[in-house]
């Protein structure tokens, strides 16, 4: 009988601590040695030399809408599409499903959809909206890994947002808990009534667009949920930060201790305004795109660790949705989890010399700390899952629309060329994305 059921040979293993050439060598779904030239026998052995060998990605900022919503991405779809970007593990948010995750029965609905449909592992996030305490208290009991709340309106009557009481009771029952709150942080009342000018006036080209939902906005949402988080002793993380003047805010914040973590999302990172404009609607999301200084600030949070996670936000929705709308009429979302770590690896590891270890910790090894996925996922080590991606960091891809694997062919990234190509991706030892496809069987 063989003494591992695979040996990854010769890769260059990259760990958030550094980088080393070692083999690895998987036994039941777990890693079980790590070493040069490891000996013993394998069912399967995958030649790795040249390449770079990553932990299973984690992305932490998800939307598959389901169950409910079958016209929009679903789990399967969007399950493969993650695999495809060297995602093994992807917690999933709580909108956007019809009924949303807010209870235990939400919850129950939601986990038996994605176990019967995801190609990789997951988790969710809970709902925090108005009156739901005792549907906290069910969500925790289930596992969920935090609780989400919208301090604007996310668009959509079944999830409502949370004016401050609801924000200040939920981040106290969440204290109380254990549990992380993450934010969706805008200023209702700002954006809301910008939006009503913006729409009077007829409006729509991207920097109008942007100034419905102002720096300020996000300033002022994110400032006053660290007072609400303080107060109750919760731990907070920031969701898709997208201006220097928040980044300045929340590194102020985690200088002097403060628990909060900050998420950042490729699309941040790569658009700026003119591509809004060329692609319209497509790439509209909220808070939006803003370029510039802005842009800059975060990729600086990036490299000197204000930064803690990178997240895709992947949102696809029905292309009708967009189509012929105007950015303040369109719905909001870009489809981006099959190309985030890629786009990384261009604009982060090529062009601005971000270390590969860097991107491992914000991208898997952070992650898995925060929402509590230690010791089993983000990183490789003894005893953890075998969740393994295998890349050539040098090999070009270029973003097509055939190539998607979302349920629809619409997004910013259509058209991009990143140097940075995901070969294969495991699951707990098994293949289940090579060169191109999904691998049903795992060989």
């Amino acid at each position: 009988m063989a003494e591992f059921d695979l040996v990854v040979r010769g890769g260059t293993v990259v760990q958030a601590t550094g980088e080393y050439v070692a083999d690895v060598g998987v036994k039941e779904g777990k890693i079980g040695a790590i070493g040069a030239n490891l000996s013993g026998s394998a069912a399967e052995e995958i030649e790795a030399t040249g390449l770079y060998l990553f932990p299973g990605l984690i992305d932490t900022h998800v939307h598959c809408n389901e169950p409910g919503r079958t016209a929009w991405e679903g789990l399967v779809s969007g399950s493969r599409a993650l695999a495809a970007g060297g995602v093994t593990s992807f917690v999933d948010m709580p909108l956007y499903s019809t009924p949303p995750v807010i209870d235990g029965a939400t919850f129950d609905a939601k986990k038996t959809c994605a176990e019967q449909a995801s190609i990789i592992d997951f988790g969710f996030w809970g709902g925090l909206v108005p009156g739901n305490t005792k549907g906290m208290i069910e969500q925790w009991q289930r596992g969920v890994l935090g609780f989400k709340a919208f301090m604007c309106s996310p668009g959509i009557d079944d999830y409502p947002w949370c004016d401050d009481a609801t924000l200040y009771e939920g981040m106290r029952m969440a204290a109380e808990l254990e549990m992380i709150v993450g934010i969706h942080a805008e200023n209702h009342s700002l954006v809301t009534a910008l939006t009503e000018q913006a729409k009077r006036k007829g409006e729509a080209s991207a920097a109008a667009y942007e100034a419905t939902r102002p720096v300020l906005a996000e300033v002022e949402a994110i400032q006053r949920a660290l007072l609400w988080a303080i107060d109750c002793g919760a731990a907070l993380h920031v969701l898709h930060v997208s201006s220097r003047d928040a980044v300045a805010i929340l590194r102020a914040v985690k200088r002097e201790g403060g628990d909060v973590t900050v998420e950042a999302c490729p699309h941040y990172l790569l658009f700026d305004l003119s591509d809004v404009d060329t692609w319209g609607a497509v790439a509209k999301c909220i808070p939006p795109i803003r370029g510039g200084v802005h842009r800059d600030a975060l990729w600086e949070a990036i490299q000197d660790g204000t930064v803690d996670i990178i997240a895709s936000d992947h949102a696809p929705c029905p292309p009708e949705l967009k189509s012929g709308r105007s950015l303040l009429e369109a719905q909001a979302g870009i489809s981006g989890g099959q190309f985030a770590f890629p786009s990384l690896l261009e604009y982060g590891y090529h062009r601005r010399g971000i270390p590969l270890s860097r991107l491992v910790e914000l991208y898997a090894t952070r992650p898995a700390q925060r929402l509590g996925l230690t010791p089993d996922k983000g990183v490789i080590a003894v005893g953890a899952d075998a969740d393994m991606v295998l890349v050539d960091v040098q090999r070009p891809m270029t973003v097509r629309a055939e190539d998607m694997l979302s349920r629809h062919k619409q997004s910013p990234y259509i058209g991009q060329t990143f140097r940075g190509t995901v070969v294969r991706t495991i699951l707990r030892g098994r293949t289940i994305y090579r060169d191109g496809r999904i691998i049903e069987d795992g060989t």
